[in-house]
């Protein structure tokens, strides 16, 4: 089983990158660089967040949802479905 702390340190380099995109960005807008060139800019950190978001949600799925499945305890398995049903409803919204 993965822990929630692999998970996090795992994409810890990851958010580090996005830093330095956003950076570069905020250097973009102060250079009153080109619209598109900025939105371009933009459309990647919003993937990269994106991805972030989906293998944290992965791992929570496979680690702290399995455990809770294995449990045996059906409140544990319920309140667990009940936390990703909220989850997947708050990313559509988006």
């Amino acid at each position: 089983m993965v822990t929630p702390k692999t998970t996090h340190a795992g994409q810890l380099a990851y958010l580090k990158k996005i830093e330095g995109q956003v950076r570069g960005l905020q250097k973009m807008i102060e250079e009153e660089r080109y619209c598109v060139d900025i939105l371009t800019q933009v459309t990647s950190v919003v993937g990269a967040l994106t991805r972030v978001q989906n293998e944290i949600f992965k791992k929570h799925l496979e680690s702290c949802v399995g455990g809770a499945l294995k449990s045996g305890s059906e409140r544990e398995v319920r309140d667990k479905i009940e936390e990703v049903v909220g989850l997947i409803a708050r990313f559509r919204k988006g």
